[in-house]
């Protein structure tokens, strides 16, 4: 699917209006919601307050936010309904919603799972979901469909977690540039008028060495960059995953905008949330396509 009503054009366009190629991940880890949120209420009532006051805090200043499943799914039905209502609210706000659930399953279940995130009859209804491709092409085809429907996908290419290596990259025949390669092929069948298609892969800000390669191993799709900030990825981490023009890349903080640094109080934590929105929001904008047409390079980290 081409054009406007493309995923890729459409994540292009949010990236182009904040000027941020960056999203906010809504990881609610319940050991660190402030007490305002968390005391006199149920656990699931606590990620839905505290994920939707972010929601509140970081629309128009990113263009996207990536719900973690499992946070939500932990909690029970009551979990699962508050993350029904933040990625509405999401939408509602004008964000993008990248849901990160790592589906991956044949068949019906694929079907199922599809259905379940993104279709907008569906319990869900998100404008992207992040897919595990280890079942191979067959697992990912009913997502494939969605993405000619105007929703996006993003496919784990090469992750961040330390024991990634043996099996992603390592050794005679490795799995990831294989998985690039078909995401690749997609990526480009899909592309709209940004040359950038629906179909994209997750590649850890935390491969520094590795990024230039996987941007020209995929130059048609867009790169969802986990491991920014808190998990040690730099601006010079991510700086060759960007795209010359600004786009191509979206990189996630999570904890690093949701919550002080430890040892940190807050009297205001919504505000908190905003202001580091906003710090996230200036430490990427050099890369994006404002600093990419003035001309400006990312400052040193």
């Amino acid at each position: 699917m081409g054009g406007s009503d493309a995923f890729g054009d459409r994540l292009a366009e949010a990236v182009r209006r904040t000027g941020v190629p960056g999203c906010v991940g809504l990881d609610p880890h319940l050991d660190r919601l402030p007490d305002a949120v968390a005391r006199g209420v149920s656990p699931a009532e606590a990620a839905r307050i505290f994920c939707l006051g972010a929601v509140e805090a970081v629309a128009g200043v990113v263009p996207a936010v990536k719900p973690q499943v499992a946070f939500f799914e932990a909690l029970g039905a009551p979990g699962v309904a508050a993350l029904e209502e933040v990625v509405a609210a999401a939408r509602a706000a004008g964000l993008l919603v990248v849901l990160d659930a790592k589906r991956g399953d044949i068949g019906s279940t694929a079907e199922a799972y599809a259905h379940g995130t993104l279709d907008d009859d569906g319990p869900l209804g998100a404008d992207a979901v992040t897919l595990s491709p280890y079942l191979g092409p067959e697992s990912l085809a009913p997502f494939l469909v969605r993405c000619e429907q105007g929703k996006g996908v993003f496919v784990l290419v090469r992750t961040s977690n330390p024991g990634a290596g043996p099996w992603q990259v390592d050794g005679p025949d490795p799995v990831a540039p294989r998985v690039a390669a078909w995401v690749e092929a997609e990526s480009a069948r899909s592309a709209g008028a940004t040359g950038l298609g629906s179909v994209g892969a997750v590649v850890a800000a935390t491969v520094r060495d590795e990024a230039a390669a996987w941007r020209a191993a995929m130059p048609h799709a867009w790169l969802l960059v986990p491991g920014f900030g808190a998990q040690g990825g730099t601006l010079e981490d991510v700086r060759a995953l960007v795209r010359p023009d600004g786009l191509g890349a979206l990189v996630n903080s999570s904890r690093g905008v949701l919550f002080p640094r430890p040892g940190v109080g807050e009297d205001d934590w919504r505000a908190g949330i905003a202001r580091r929105a906003g710090e996230l929001a200036a430490r990427l904008a050099p890369l994006g396509p404002g600093g990419a047409v003035s001309g400006k390079g990312a400052p040193k980290v």
